[in-house]
């Protein structure tokens, strides 16, 4: 594909980069904002990290539905939906009068959310030139990094000297931004057409759902019986799910994708990154503050180069990926992140800050140089027309990862 001629180009690529950062801001945004929450609407704090989980959940269950959806009515018209879908919940979640109303807005956030990243990358294939798809995944890799890294800082900022309503709306800018740019610059590239399953898409959210809702059940310690309950139910959810979808012409769980060796093969070892990297980077504080002493604040101060690095390694290897081979690219990057992670394991008693910063550089420059080469070896290998779906996989391993 040639992409977008400049300088339209370059007004879609602000477009979606607003849209991306907005959403994962807000996906962060509430988390400092839990004790006030719970305190403030007369909860517990397990009920309050319900804000935040019924996010994740909502988008694990939907994100492919809405790829499949997005390839049939048009990639454009799901990515605006799904921002207006969005900017409306966010607006109840200001206004919501009580905690179950404030839930329900964040499903609806949640909705809007998982329609637009199910597109998202399959955006990214229609604006840049096949050349420079890498390149495009990587600025994407960096507008995660550093709005996951800056939502914190501002979410703080907000609950202290304002009120925790505001987190909610405070990156709505952002969203009106992309909608009015995004309307006159993004590729209008026409669906399909073609019939998705309502049955399909049912089996798809309860799949996920119960299976997902079942782990951390027992990973939580809820009530083992039940626990192990959700997820039988999960696994055979999963068994008529799949078995469905083969047979399928144009699956909602791409079936067909995942029997390209290269997609296979990447959407795995993506999983396992991601399980790792997020069991890492939640681990990892409780351990500097309770066996080497770490205060919070220096506990942030030395994990701060992961994410930098990152920010300086994505582009560098999307960039390198349009160059050379992106399997190349991602081993490497996987292996320096695993060294990386090794020499955490092994930190030395009495270990400083300066000890845990240049070590988690190390990671963060791994994982930097492995995400954005295994997206294009995902989006890339897949048929323009399922370019919705190689996205809905990427954006669903993700989130299923981390949870």
């Amino acid at each position: 594909m040639n992409g977008l001629e400049k300088p339209k180009r370059y007004f879609a690529i602000f477009a979606i980069s607003c849209g991306t950062a907005l959403m994962v801001m807000d996906g962060a945004l509430p988390n400092v904002a839990l004790p006030t929450i719970a305190r403030e609407l007369n909860i517990d704090s397990s009920s309050a990290i319900m804000v935040v989980s019924v996010t994740q959940l909502v988008l694990v269950m939907t994100l492919l539905p809405f790829s499949a959806l997005g390839s049939r009515i048009g990639l454009r018209k799901m990515y605006q939906l799904g921002l207006c879908l969005f900017l409306g919940g966010a607006l109840l979640c200001f206004f919501a009068p009580n905690f179950p109303l404030l839930l329900a807005a964040r499903a609806l956030q949640a909705l809007g959310a998982a329609a637009a990243l199910s597109v998202a990358s399959a955006m990214l294939r229609s604006i840049y030139p096949t050349r420079h798809l890498g390149r495009g995944l990587g600025i994407n890799t960096i507008i995660v990094a550093s709005a996951g890294g800056v939502a914190p800082i501002l979410g703080g900022y907000i609950v202290s000297e304002v009120n925790w309503q505001w987190i909610f709306i405070a990156t709505t800018p952002l969203g009106l931004l992309s909608l009015a740019v995004g309307q006159r610059a993004f590729p209008d590239v026409a669906g399909h057409g073609q019939t998705i399953s309502p049955l399909g898409a049912l089996l798809c959210a309860l799949t996920f759902g119960l299976i997902i809702s079942g782990l951390l059940a027992m990973a939580g310690g809820h009530h083992p019986p039940t626990s192990i309950a959700i997820l039988l139910l999960g696994v055979i959810a999963a068994v008529v799910f799949v078995r469905r979808e083969l047979t399928q012409a144009t699956p909602i769980l791409p079936v067909d994708l995942l029997a390209n060796r290269v997609v296979a093969l990447s959407t795995v070892s993506a999983q396992f990154a991601f399980i790792a990297s997020m069991t890492f980077v939640l681990s990892l504080p409780f351990r500097l503050q309770e066996r080497f002493g770490f205060s919070p604040s220096e506990v942030g101060t030395a994990v701060a180069p992961f994410p930098m690095a990152m920010m300086v390694s994505a582009p560098l290897a999307g960039m390198l990926s349009d160059r050379y081979h992106p399997a190349i690219l991602g081993s490497i990057g996987m292996a320096i992140a695993t060294a990386g992670m090794l020499l955490l394991a092994l930190l030395p008693e009495g270990a400083t800050q300066a000890d845990i910063a240049w070590r988690m550089a190390v990671c963060g420059t791994g994982y930097g140089l492995f995400f954005a080469p295994n997206a294009k070896l995902i989006v890339s290998a897949a048929p323009i027309e399922r370019a919705a779906s190689a996205g809905g996989l990427i954006a669903t391993n993700r989130l299923a990862g981390q949870a």
